[in-house]
């Protein structure tokens, strides 16, 4: 018996470092696809958004003699927004810059046809478009929302690939850090309202 004791504590240490490993590794793998489906939700939110803003323009369009700028900028806008796509396994800093000023650009165009809207009575009575003002402002908290729980999602991965010993073997099975939706610049200047 003493001859085999030496390989069963060498098995049994070699089972747990190999039930170690894997649960660093498995433990990464759940975390990332909770990252992917935040960031689906992400998606999902912002698409939502670009289909309702479809219906506002054609609303406008038909409700008023309206700003062709206006309507061309929020067109434009939403076209650059839809164009621009991540990877959602590998989100880099970079990338979601891009991604933000893309919805930034929709964001602020919405806004100034919102503005204009206060020019057109018969366009604020109308109830297809005071339906979608409110549908586009749900949409708002529903982006918020996903970006919140993408951010909250992030957070945990990354502290799980980036904590050691858990970084070795992240990078050696391929994990990177994902980036955090982080404010637009200029988001922290107050916006000024013109009537």
């Amino acid at each position: 018996m003493k001859r085999f004791l030496p390989w069963i504590i060498g098995a049994v240490i070699i089972f747990g470092i190999y039930s170690w490993v894997k649960g660093i590794n498995n433990t990464a793998v759940t975390m990332n696809q909770t990252v992917e489906q935040s960031w689906g939700d992400v998606q999902t939110a912002y698409q939502r958004r670009n289909d309702l803003i479809g219906n506002l323009v054609n609303t406008v369009k038909g409700a008023a003699d309206f700003e062709k700028s206006t309507l061309t900028a929020v067109i434009e806008a939403r076209a650059k927004a839809s164009s621009t796509t991540i990877d959602p396994a590998n989100i880099t800093p970079e990338q979601l810059a891009q991604f933000n000023s893309a919805q930034s650009g929709v964001s602020s165009a919405l806004s100034r046809l919102l503005v204009s809207v206060e020019r057109y009575p018969e366009l604020k009575a109308n109830q297809n478009f005071l339906k979608l003002q409110d549908e586009l402002a749900s949409t708002e908290n529903q982006i918020l929302t996903a970006r919140t729980r993408f951010n909250e999602a992030v957070k945990p991965y990354n502290t799980h690939i980036k904590t050691f010993p858990n970084s070795i073997f992240a990078g050696m099975f391929g994990f990177k850090e994902k980036a955090y939706f982080t404010a637009v610049e200029g988001a922290d200047k107050p916006v000024e309202v013109k009537f």
